[in-house]
Formats: C-alpha cells, sequence, structure tokens
C-alpha cells in the first residue's frame, strides 16, 4: 500500500516561524536555552540574553546555527532598566525586526518571610517584575503588529504547597496581571501576550535528583519532574497561535490540579 499518495514532503512546508526573530532573556540554559532551540526548530532567528554564563549562552548559539538559523548572545542584566528595555533594540538590529519575545529571565530566591531584607525585596522585583515590565514595554514600541510575547511564571502562583514562598510568589504573580493588561493592550495591533507557568523542572538549578526532588514531584499528579522541552514546547505554540491571548498555561504536571 502506498501511503505518500496524494501528500507532499514536509519539506515542501514552510517552518511555522520562518523568517521571524525571537527574543528569548535568560536564554543560556534551562528553559531559555530549550525555547531558543524549540523556536530555531520552528524556523525562528533567535537572540538570548545572558549574565554570567556567556560560555552556556554561545553553545546555544552554536546550536541554533546548527539548525540552519541566525542567532547572537547578548549580555544584559534583567535587574538593569537600561539593559532591559536595550536588548530588545539590540535584537531588532540583530534580526532587521522583532516577531517574539519570551520573558524568561528571573530569580529564585525562597525562604521565610522574616528572612528577606529590603535589598533582598529590591533585587528579586528588580529581575522578576521591573525587568519583565521594561522589556515587554519596549518590545510593545518595537514588534511587528501581530507579534507574540510569552512569559514564564511559576506554579507557584496557581498553589503555594508549603511556606517560604512569600516573595518569589509575589514576584511572579504580579506578571498575571502584566500578562492581561497587554493583551488587551495590545489586541488592536494583533499582539498575544500569554503566561506560561512551569512545575518542577529538571535543570541544573533544580535538578530532578536533588535533595528536595522527590518531595517536588509527589507535588504533582504526574508525580515526576518536568523537561525543559517540555516547557519550550508551549512557549513555540504560544508564539505561532493566534486566537490565545491574556491566557495561563501550566505546564506542571498537576501541579495545581
Amino acid at each position: 500500500m502506498n501511503t505518500n499518495t496524494n501528500t507532499k514532503s514536509l519539506a515542501h512546508f514552510p517552518a511555522p516561524l520562518s523568517g521571524r526573530t525571537a527574543l528569548v532573556t535568560g536564554g543560556s540554559r534551562g528553559i531559555g536555552a530549550a525555547t531558543a532551540l524549540r523556536l530555531a526548530r520552528e524556523g525562528a532567528d533567535v537572540a538570548l540574553t545572558y549574565v554570567n554564563g556567556k560560555d552556556a549562552a554561545e553553545d546555544v548559539v552554536r546550536a541554533v546555527e546548527a539548525l540552519g538559523r541566525r542567532a547572537v548572545a547578548l549580555r544584559s542584566d534583567a535587574a538593569d532598566a537600561e539593559e532591559a528595555a536595550g536588548a530588545v533594540e539590540r535584537a531588532q538590529a540583530f534580526g532587521g525586526g522583532l516577531d517574539v519575545l519570551v520573558n524568561n529571565a528571573g530569580l529564585g530566591l525562597l525562604g521565610p518571610v522574616e528572612s528577606f531584607s529590603v535589598a533582598d525585596v529590591d533585587r528579586l522585583l528588580a529581575v522578576n517584575v521591573r525587568g519583565v515590565f521594561l522589556t515587554s514595554q519596549a518590545a510593545a514600541s518595537r514588534m511587528s503588529d501581530g507579534g507574540r510575547i510569552i512569559t514564564v511564571g511559576t506554579c507557584m502562583s496557581q498553589r503555594v504547597p508549603g511556606p517560604g514562598g512569600t516573595l518569589y510568589t509575589m514576584s511572579k504573580s504580579a506578571l498575571i496581571g502584566l500578562t492581561k493588561a497587554l493583551a488587551r493592550e495590545l489586541a488592536p495591533r494583533g499582539i498575544t501576550a500569554n503566561i506560561v507557568h512551569p512545575g518542577p523542572i529538571d535543570t541544573d538549578m533544580n535538578p530532578a535528583d536533588g535533595p528536595f526532588a522527590d518531595a517536588q514531584a509527589a507535588l504533582t499528579a504526574l508525580g515526576r519532574f518536568g523537561t525543559a522541552d517540555e516547557v519550550a514546547s508551549t512557549v513555540a505554540h504560544l508564539a505561532t497561535a493566534s486566537y490565545v491571548t491574556g491566557a495561563e498555561f501550566a505546564v506542571d504536571g498537576g501541579h495545581a490540579a
């Protein structure tokens, strides 16, 4: 039986993000690196930011280039207001435009509520809230109509399973409000804004064989850690979806179930 009758090779169909440029903040490792590679596989050229992991960022650039796409690593500290916004301008200059922004850069800080200093609060909010706002603000003014803004949140904004998450959860929960407001404001230009909430994800910052891994896995319905690629696949879907905006997507193995 000939299963190829009246069908075309997939090679005849353009990649969904062909001709598009994406900026992934915090793209040197973990979810950010997986997202950069997934967007490249979908056809996008990719700019990614890093703070200290230059070598890791350059590794991601080479991996993207091996897929036949263009890439550049940009040093940018999300806590620095000028650098956060400036990364968008540099990404646009690299790609000749900007079509997709993935707000992935973030800082985790857990502990008893009384343990946080004012400096802790300022640093976390500078990265997790102000940096995301300024990057999104800059993108809104430069992004092509029909663009996509996708932000990485946390499952802890859906369900806080125990103590220690006050500051981190507060910062990430602010991004839900930002996402919904951006969706309303940018909709006339066809720009969508959505947020993805990862659960326990196997990364170098939170390995699936770490000392607290079993307890985290037990909090999910599936009983396991997720992978960075599983989060990246949802981000990639949102980068092409046109009738989804202002929405929250849990990629958490049932952490909030």
